[in-house]
């Protein structure tokens, strides 16, 4: 494990709140991903099943676990089945959890081996009356690789027709979204490992430099924390910045360009994600220093603007217009559109600059869960990354912070990232 223990408190109470919104007499049952194969004999590294990772802590593939809060046996009330290790296994792919460790560190009591489930799941089937399964129901995702949760949920289906199946989705992200304070504390690890990537990178870019050695540089401060990338890095010099979703990373840094840096750190299986534009020879023109101080301007506006009680479409639109309004002082609109209403949002003049949302949940996943029609409340982490892109120019900036939400205002996980103009000159000064 490259990170430090957990402790397992979190899945305890994760545990603990879920049971608590959950039906009367309904069970839950959440599957660990599949390691994906690639080309010939070749696999992926196994990606964590977020809401698996999130009531148990376990990391490893062929994992079920099964909440019965309402069980006539207090052993089935919480379950967890793990893949047997062999001598075999051991050789060819590591040390896999033993049931005491399982134990440890999930706090769940009850592990057994994976052959003990149809057994033990026909006789709890039989007596429970609602069952939730679990299915990806984040609204952007384009899930076209059947997963094991949909492979289990046929199955189940088919076995036993007639039982009340509901959706765990809605629970997990009424849960996820409100982050507890020990993943607090694993989020902040994961924004100090960013910023000492970020520092690492400022004070190596120079003219010449291709994204490339950049993203090197990344992974070499994050990897050597026991983290990792959080994301595909975006690493993009010129006009590349204008891609949204730019990751080629392969072109070299000229001399007069802005950077943009769109990279940060995932530890523990918990993302931050940071964004930053610095001029590549150190040294932010007038005319960068005019786009910059206006996104840098939104930004401040935004994250002040986050608070319980406020509506995710209302921030976007405040954002919106905070980006039209910086867009006339830089000559890209004129006042007028300031006042156009199309009936098509996605055709408002400041789409042209500015076609993006301002921020997302974050946790878990980078796009983190979390029921987004719902006003905010403390406990959201949320990222902020107003942007001004202009292909006409060659050249974009976009910021970004990740931020808590409290009753008493905003908490700015990244406070201690350079990203004023002064900040960022002297720190790429420093080589």
């Amino acid at each position: 494990m490259r990170y430090a223990p957990i402790d397992p408190a979190l899945f305890v109470y994760n545990r603990e709140r879920l049971a608590k919104l959950m039906a009367p007499n309904s069970l839950a049952i959440l599957h660990s991903n599949d390691i994906l194969p690639t080309n010939a004999d070749g696999t992926l590294r196994l990606v964590a099943n977020s809401d698996l990772f999130y009531l148990t802590g376990v990391h490893q593939e062929e994992t079920i676990l099964v909440i019965y809060p309402d069980a006539e046996e207090p052993r089935h009330r919480e379950m967890l089945f793990l893949r047997q290790t062999s001598e075999l296994i051991a050789i060819w792919e590591g040390h896999k959890l033993t049931l005491e460790e399982a134990r440890a560190k999930t706090g769940i009591q009850e592990v057994h081996w994976l052959s003990q489930f149809p057994s033990i799941f026909r006789r709890i089937m039989c007596e429970c009356d609602h069952v939730y399964l679990n299915t990806n129901e984040h609204k952007r995702a384009a899930v076209e690789v059947e997963t094991r949760d949909a492979r289990f949920i046929r199955q189940v289906k088919s076995e036993y027709p007639l039982h009340d199946y509901l959706r765990l989705a809605r629970l997990m992200h009424r849960l996820r979204v409100v982050k507890t304070d020990l993943e607090l504390e694993i989020l902040s690890k994961a924004c100090q490992l960013t910023r000492r990537g970020f520092e690492r990178v400022a004070r190596y870019v120079k003219p010449g430099v291709s994204e490339l050695e950049l993203e090197a540089e990344f992974i070499h401060e994050f990897t050597r924390g026991g983290g990792g990338f959080a994301y595909i890095p975006i690493i993009a010099s010129g006009a590349n910045a204008c891609v949204l979703h730019y990751i080629e990373n392969d072109q070299p840094c000229k001399n007069g360009d802005l950077l943009l840096l769109d990279v940060a750190a995932s530890y523990a299986n918990y993302n931050s994600d940071l964004t930053r534009t610095i001029p590549v020879n150190g040294r932010f023109t007038r005319r960068q220093k005019q786009l910059y101080q206006a996104v840098l301007r939104v930004l401040r506006t935004q994250i002040a603007g986050l608070r319980p009680g406020k509506r995710v479409r209302d921030w976007q639109e405040e954002s919106e217009e905070a980006v039209a309004r910086e867009c006339v002082d830089l000559g890209l609109l004129k006042p007028k559109d300031l006042k156009a209403k199309p009936s098509d949002p996605m055709k408002k003049p400041v789409k042209k600059y500015y076609m993006h949302g301002c921020g997302h949940p974050l946790g878990l996943d980078v796009h983190d869960v979390g029921i987004t029609t719902e006003p905010m409340a403390a406990g959201w982490v949320m990222t902020v990354e107003p942007a001004i892109y202009i292909q006409s120019e060659g050249m974009a900036v976009r910021l970004e912070n990740d931020v808590l939400i409290t009753e008493d205002g905003v908490v700015d996980l990244m406070a201690d990232i350079p990203i004023e103009i002064e900040e960022i000159e002297e720190l790429m000064a420093r080589k």
